[in-house]
């Protein structure tokens, strides 16, 4: 390419010329200006000048770019390790570090002067894991470092691919390979997401490639404020706006602050849509952090936008329209990531409505909550949604927080900048009678006390990054988020408007102690980028538990899958920490809770309904869960944040477990489900027959004197209930499996037993003929411990195995 800039001559033209050609010498480069030269004639410039010109500026700036490429051929970036040990006592101290590697930068400038034109530059500073630094170094200059006290090695920079960012990874998805095959990518699945809105010009939802859509489609494009039908496309098949029931509530939508038709000004559902379908994206990253491909679980899905929620909330009316709407429209998947308070299903009307969906056979998933660690918080529980709890990746953003005692303490943000300097660290209002001042609201802080300094904040009342602008507009120099002891180990990874991070309770409380004994307390934070390996999934503290309150005879939430510190699309007018201060605009932002988790499971329901276009959404759903994983990374159990009396999760916070792709497109046995045994489960719970019609539309009936019991529901887990006194009670379920993997094929069973019941399997072995064939069995549980705590509860796991398929059904015991 060639630029050709500013060029003047009578009548005083300013030609701005970009003219391309491959493989051509440099004798023949003036040829490529042909069009330029074009331009020229045409308005009468004398092209015989301006070609003499533009050899003589050409020549000049070959000559200058030959020469500096030379010298930049010769350069390269290495990662210099030093013994720490080798070097002066005064240099390890925080303060010093960088100052003595610029130092040695500096040496090798001096030293190399003579012979070199362009001076080495230094990169990165490394501190905590390694001790060391990057630099741009030519070969000449990295002979000096031998004459660096302490220099180890010089490593040359290394160009990796980059991997996703970044869950389709962790979750096992590969190019071109089982579920990111060609063929599987290429048939038509659309998903419906009920959220704010969504985006449409971003670069997610751009349809490249994309077939036409699909004639099933029956969707629409909804003109409204900022959005026309034109901004539809092959990606995104259909926008629709349902705000009559919210403005019942809050009057007409405030168009200065929310557009009045599906372009979202909030961010959630760009987030979300993107996050289950949105396109691969090379190069994504927020704040040059968690960069990558950023990618769908299904990325070649069709994306339809449903526009129920605004600034104050989501009205169940607007939802029950959009569920009803959607299904009309031809979606094959629907992703809520909203709801409240668990009801009885008569009484909550996402559970309503997702029946009937269910009924034409739309996979419907739905977030747990973010309401944890507390028991029994999870919502969407009705047993025909898939329930989906957050968990960490192996991905973090990790800060270090080092004390004046020299006390070190890891942490998580997206802050990109500078570390502080080691500061006065304060916490509350001693100088002001004003209680809210730990949490850092608005206007709790007084500027004479924290201008400066690094300010300890509370969480809770107000957001996060709400905090830190509080601490911004006192004149304070940085912020440390402190968790409560419920809030656990939870690291939030937020784009503070200033040096911020969130550390975990433990170190939180050490903090407070420090403040408190210390006679001037200090602390500095530093920001080490992005970083993978940590053991993981780890379950959120925040992401909600069961038992379910309304129906504990079946386990909540289903799966867990990523929900934390999850990077995906962002609209640029929306700053990434939602504050009015905040003027950056990002493409891609990283959000945290199970909104976030739930369109994982959305997208990978998408990938399993393209391998099994036949499959109910009972059985994909089967699928997701006999095929989770109990274990992490590193081979052990998976941990739980929130959990104080255990390290390890449980059934009530991850349900199956965590979520794995390929596994669940081939199962081996399925646990399906019919809308007749729904209904049935319904009765078994006493509900009334107006109750059950409101799920059943008034066609069905309760069987009389049938003797089912709510734990018959072929559901692929088993929550087991007994009275705290029930010593030799017993109770028995039955189950029925279809064969969806190899025709011939016999399986054993494998059961863990719960602590203080056991479990009997009738029969322990099938043997299936068929694809497709249907077998059952029963299970006795029968406790036999002493006398139960009300509302304690033990749990196990019974298998199905037969060569590389195991189908595992957790097993989930209360006593009540």
């Amino acid at each position: 390419m060639l630029a050709v800039i500013g060029i003047l001559h009578p009548p005083y033209l300013f030609l701005s010329c970009s003219c391309a050609k491959s493989n051509i010498g440099l004798d023949l480069y003036l040829h490529s200006l042909c069009p330029c030269l074009f331009i020229a004639t045409s308005l009468g410039v004398n092209t015989y000048f301006l070609c003499n010109m533009i050899s003589r500026t050409l020549l000049l700036f070959v000559v200058f770019m030959v020469t500096n490429s030379v010298a930049l051929m010769d350069k390269q970036t290495y990662i210099i390790h030093v013994d720490k040990t080798k070097i002066k006592a005064s240099v390890h101290s925080q303060d010093n570090t960088k100052t003595w590697f610029k130092s040695v930068i500096d040496f090798i400038s001096e030293a190399s002067f003579e012979e070199e034109e362009i001076a080495p530059q230094l990169l990165y500073v490394y501190e905590t894991s390694l001790f060391g630094f990057a630099a741009q170094l030519s070969n000449k200059q990295l002979g000096y470092l031998n004459q660096v006290d302490g220099f180890l090695s010089a490593i040359p920079d290394e160009l990796l691919t980059l991997h996703t960012t970044y869950s389709p990874h962790f979750l096992g998805l590969q190019n071109g390979r089982g579920l990111w095959s060609a063929s599987n990518l290429a048939s038509n699945v659309i998903i419906g997401v009920l959220d704010t809105g969504i985006w449409p010009e971003h670069i997610s939802f751009r349809d490249t490639g994309l077939s036409k859509v699909p004639s099933r489609w029956k969707g629409a494009c909804e003109a409204g404020t900022n959005f026309s039908t034109s901004n539809c496309n092959r990606k995104l098949v259909g926008a629709r706006v349902f705000l009559q029931g919210y403005e019942k509530f809050a009057g007409r939508i405030n168009e200065t602050l929310d557009y009045r038709s599906a372009r979202d000004a909030q961010g959630h559902g760009t987030h979300t849509a993107s996050t289950a379908a949105g396109n691969m994206v090379s190069n994504a990253s927020v704040f040059a952090l968690a960069g990558g491909s950023a990618s769908g679980m299904r990325y070649t899905s069709r994306i339809a936008a449903y526009k129920v929620c605004w600034r104050l909330g989501c009205a169940n009316s607007d939802i029950l329209a959009a569920i009803d709407q959607a299904v009309a429209d031809g979606v094959d998947v629907l992703s809520l990531s909203l709801g409240g308070i668990a009801r009885p299903y008569y009484n909550d009307s996402i559970a309503i409505a997702s029946f009937g969906a269910t009924q034409h056979g739309v996979f419907v998933s739905c977030s747990a909550g973010n309401s944890g660690p507390s028991t029994s918080t999870v919502g969407n529980v009705a047993p025909w949604i898939m329930t989906v709890g957050a968990s960490y990746t192996d991905r973090s953003f990790p800060t270090q927080v080092k004390l004046g005692n020299g006390q070190v303490f890891k942490g998580s943000s997206l802050y990109k900048g500078k570390q502080t300097n080691q500061l006065p660290l304060v916490y509350g209002n001693f100088s002001k009678a004003q209680r809210t001042a730990q949490y850092c609201t608005k206007g709790s802080l007084d500027p004479k006390f924290v201008k400066g300094k690094i300010v300890a904040c509370e969480r809770g009342i107000n957001s996060r990054t709400g905090k830190g602008e509080e601490v911004k507009m006192a004149g304070g120099a940085g912020m440390i988020l402190l968790n409560s002891e419920n809030q656990g180990e939870e690291l939030f990874a937020d784009p503070h408007l200033l040096p911020a991070t969130s550390l975990g309770s433990s170190a939180s409380k050490t903090i407070r102690s420090y403040i408190r004994s210390a006679k001037a307390p200090t602390a500095s934070i530093s920001f080490l980028g992005t970083t993978y390996g940590d053991p993981a999934p780890v379950m959120a503290a925040f992401s909600s538990r069961g038992p379910s309150a309304v129906g504990p005879d079946v386990i909540k939430p289903d799966v867990t899958a990523p929900g934390v510190n999850i990077l995906a699309a962002w609209p640029p007018t929306t700053s990434p920490s939602m504050l009015k201060s905040d003027k950056r605009s990002v493409l891609f932002n990283i959000v945290s809770g199970t909104s976030m988790s739930c369109p994982h499971v959305s997208g990978i329901a998408a990938l399993i309904k393209s391998v099994h276009k036949d499959w109910s959404p009972a059985a994909i759903k089967s699928a997701l869960m006999t095929t989770a994983s109990t274990s992490n990374n590193k081979g052990a159990p998976i941990a739980d944040n929130g959990s104080n009396s255990s390290s390890f999760a449980e059934p009530f916070a991850f349900g199956s477990g965590h979520v794995n792709p390929e596994r669940a497109s081939d199962p081996g046995l399925v646990y399906d489900i019919a809308t007749k045994d729904y209904l049935s489960y319904l009765c078994s719970l006493k509900y009334t027959s107006s109750q059950i019609a409101l799920l059943s539309k008034g066609n069905f009936k309760c069987a009389k004197n049938s003797g089912r019991q709510a734990g018959d529901l072929n559901y692929p887990s088993f929550a087991v209930l007994f009275g705290t006194s029930a010593l030799n009670a017993s109770v028995t379920y039955k189950r029925v499996v279809t064969n969806v993997g190899n025709a011939t094929s016999s399986y054993a069973v494998k059961v863990e037993e719960p602590k203080g019941v056991s479990v009997m399997v009738e029969p322990r072995n099938m043997s299936f003929r068929k694809i497709g064939e249907k077998l059952s069995y029963k299970v006795t549980f029968v406790s036999y411990g002493k006398t139960a705590v009300t509302g304690s509860s033990s749990f196990g796991s019974l298998t199905w195995v037969s060569g590389k398929y195991a189908a595992r059904s957790p097993i989930a015991v209360t006593w009540q």
